[in-house]
């Protein structure tokens, strides 16, 4: 056991154990939006970047280690991840009030975490494709912020191959899917796929808004409630 210092308060945690995981486990919310608690880290989104020992880095990317001091509500770190949050709502074209993902859709949720009301940064409104290909899903690249958690952790089965993918780079980027490995996945796969992804990128087709208002995920209580709870989901 280790001790560090996050917001000024001192905690005994396990050494090696993950910065994000042993703040909340503290009451301490970090916002995240590619790391999957029990997985690897991504730390493609930079959203949960702090301060630590001075330094500007992501959460989810650190093992906390004997006298860490650790900044998350530093007001200039603060800022740093609403803006992080601002632009990716102005790369990409997120309308809430039609998203099937609306209510249980982890940006959005951040969104309101860190004090977002409109993005600071000029919205490009690029046009995406859609992708109709596969059998079970629809891919809504309109909506895709590149955090890569299908890419990494959603998986054929048998092959261990990925079945989803991102080609080309900066605005060209997009996010691919193999249909043919797609076509193969189970219900449970599909459906861990939809809910890995925090946006409304992954969609079941012929599911659509099969959650009213108000028995959403976030309808009732924040991402920080719910994380500080235990719903990791």
């Amino acid at each position: 056991m280790i001790q560090l210092n996050i917001d000024g308060k001192n905690i005994n945690a396990r050494e090696g154990a993950n910065l994000v995981d042993v703040a909340l486990e503290n009451g301490v919310y970090i916002p995240t939006l590619c790391y999957v608690k029990g997985e690897r880290c991504l730390g493609t989104c930079r959203v949960c970047s702090v301060k630590v020992n001075g330094a500007t880095t992501a959460a989810c990317s650190v093992p906390v280690a004997h006298d860490m001091k650790v900044e998350v509500a530093d007001p200039e770190t603060a800022d740093m991840r609403r803006a992080l949050v601002e632009s990716l709502f102005a790369e990409g074209n997120h309308n809430c009030p039609s998203c099937e993902k609306s209510g249980r859709c982890d940006l959005q949720a951040v969104g309101y975490e860190v004090g977002m009301m409109v993005s600071r940064f000029e919205y490009r409104f690029t046009p995406h494709q859609r992708d109709y290909g596969s059998e079970h899903i629809l891919l809504e690249r309109d909506r895709c912020i590149f955090c890569q958690r299908c890419v990494e952790f959603v998986r054929d089965e048998a092959s261990g191959m990925k079945i989803f993918s991102i080609s080309g780079r900066g605005r060209h980027a997009r996010i691919e899917i193999n249909v043919e490995l797609a076509n193969k996945m189970s219900a449970e796969q599909v459906t861990r796929a939809v809910d890995l992804c925090p946006v409304g990128t992954i969609v079941e087709k012929k599911i659509g808004f099969n959650q009213p208002i108000g028995k959403r995920k976030f309808d009732i209580k924040s991402i920080r409630e719910r994380a500080l709870e235990g719903d990791q989901s």
